[in-house]
């Protein structure tokens, strides 16, 4: 089974070179200190140290991918630790050197941001140059300010909601991003109408947190490590596969009765897509992976920002072209295990079509063979199933999914 090759895994590689860069600017520096963050703790990783991508590097980074994707549009994600510590004139050299380097391409940016740094200076920015703009926002307060709090250990909520009052003032798009935490589960619904409600959001991302970590002497909290180090056990803010599970179908019901086509919630659009038969437009849900390549402060390349850790390196792009990079065989086959690696009861189970095994991270030894999160997302699948199978029938009818309220 690990050396499973398909027609389209042929055709992925024999066609036009087209992949997406994370490019962390900042490395894992960030102005909080939240308690579930994977990335604040690669500082150890990189020794400590304040990360700062040199613009030298910034222009490098920029030509290269350039160079080497062949997408007619390129895309560049902005994320972090916290991007916006580097400041507007990081970034202005950014849309410089893209427009230099694009080629007559139509450029797209996002960047991924927990909202506290923004103000009205950054929105004009944003707004002028088409930002996508990610805000990172668990839920109500009292969810909210559970984990995410400053480096003062203080909350954060009300300055991200000014955030997103500002972000609606200058008419920047945004979504949400939100970590579905301990603190979620049985509040699936709630954490639903807060966003669409008071927050109006129209674009969800829920993402749930499952995480490895030890203690390590001289740190005030517990470290999170790659789930094969010695000593590693499950963080105690990690979501439980059921509550999980009752919390996709929570929201399911809500959004499935009145929002369709209105609110976007992404975990949805990739379920739809993987019972139509394509791509799901979100690698966790692909069949395979590999094609959203992580790049580090200092050049450094990994297959994916979950696995940044010494094994997974591809190499650094001041001694090897990103083109290069991407070619290589460990990339691929890092992309091909994803689906090559899964057990049979995964291959042959009935939302394999849906869930692909989900993303690899969330396979380790405490969950046996399969996810950690199998029998939650088996849960949702079923719940959602008779909606879904409906959705299917309209869209090969050429008819909206939103006629799938009518049902309700």
């Amino acid at each position: 089974m690990d050396k499973l090759f398909t027609l389209q895994d042929a055709v992925n590689l024999t066609g036009p070179r087209v992949f997406n860069i994370m490019i962390k600017p900042a490395g894992s520096s960030c102005n909080l200190d939240c308690s579930y963050c994977y990335y604040l703790d690669k500082a150890v990783q990189y020794g400590g140290r304040e990360a700062v991508m040199p613009s030298e590097l910034l222009e490098t980074l920029i030509r290269q991918y350039c160079e080497a994707c062949e997408a007619d549009e390129l895309s560049f994600c902005w994320h972090g630790g916290e991007p916006l510590l580097l400041g507007l004139d990081f970034f202005r050299k950014a849309m410089e050197f893209e427009a230099r380097y694009a080629g007559g391409r139509k450029t797209n940016n996002s960047v991924q941001t927990n909202g506290t740094l923004l103000n009205a200076e950054w929105c004009r920015f944003f707004a002028k140059n088409g930002f996508l703009v990610g805000i990172s926002l668990d839920g109500p307060k009292d969810i909210h300010d559970s984990y995410r709090l400053s480096k003062s250990r203080k909350p954060t909520f009300d300055k991200v909601m000014e955030a997103v009052r500002l972000l609606r003032v200058y008419g920047v798009d945004f979504n949400t991003l939100s970590v579905v935490n301990a603190r979620c589960e049985g509040r699936g619904a709630e954490i639903y109408l807060f966003f669409r409600d008071v927050v109006k959001s129209r674009y969800m991302q829920f993402l749930p947190a499952v995480e490895h970590v030890v203690d390590i002497a001289g740190y005030h909290r517990p470290v999170i490590v790659a789930p094969d180090r010695e000593g590693a056990r499950i963080a105690p803010w990690s979501v439980s596969a059921a509550g999980y599970g009752q919390f996709l179908c929570d929201i399911f019901d809500e959004w499935s009765r009145r929002d369709v086509g209105q609110v976007f919630v992404q975990i949805f659009d990739a379920t739809l897509a993987g019972w139509c038969g394509v791509q799901p437009g979100v690698c966790s849900m692909g069949e395979t992976c590999g094609e959203n390549l992580t790049v580090e402060h200092n050049g450094d390349v990994y297959c994916c920002d979950h696995f940044v850790y010494p094994h997974y390196l591809l190499g650094n792009i001041r001694e090897h072209s990103l083109k290069e990079i991407f070619d290589s065989a460990a990339r691929v086959q890092f992309g091909l295990d994803k689906r090559n690696t899964l057990p049979r009861e995964c291959l042959t189970c009935e939302w394999y079509r849906a869930c692909h095994g989900e993303c690899p991270k969330h396979r380790f030894q405490d969950s046996g063979p399969v996810n950690y999160l199998c029998s939650g997302l088996k849960a949702f699948y079923e719940h959602a199933a008779p909606t879904m199978d409906y959705m299917k029938r309209l869209l090969e009818s050429n008819l909206p999914p939103s006629l799938a309220m009518r049902r309700k």
